[in-house]
């Protein structure tokens, strides 16, 4: 489904009518389920580890792991701490909220 169609027809709450939320610490967007994944999303996209069980390459690109990715000065400079290691950060009523473990991944495209 595209992105269009999974904010406007998922069947998870966290995303219908809302939306995908954007890292605070890291260029990419919250995917937080794989079956959410949009398929018209050109950016990159931090995925559940779960995904790798569904992984095609020759249809995703991995380009990491959260754990090695996330920039924490931009979350220390905010809490004053780092909170539990390096993580992904959302923002949710305008406080920061910690991801789990996130696979970060790229959708390639046909030539």
């Amino acid at each position: 489904m595209t992105m269009a169609d999974n904010i406007k027809f998922s069947k998870h709450k966290e995303i219908r009518g809302v939306g995908y939320l954007h890292y605070e610490n890291y260029d990419a967007i919250e995917v937080p389920f794989t079956d959410a994944i949009p398929g018209d999303y050109v950016g990159i996209m931090g995925v559940p580890i779960s995904f790798l069980d569904k992984y095609c390459p020759e249809q995703f690109e991995i380009i990491g792991i959260s754990l090695e990715l996330a920039d924490m000065t931009v979350i220390k400079r905010e809490l004053g701490k780092l909170n539990g290691g390096p993580r992904l950060y959302t923002r949710r009523n305008g406080e920061l909220v910690r991801q789990y473990e996130r696979i970060l991944i790229r959708a390639r495209r046909s030539k």
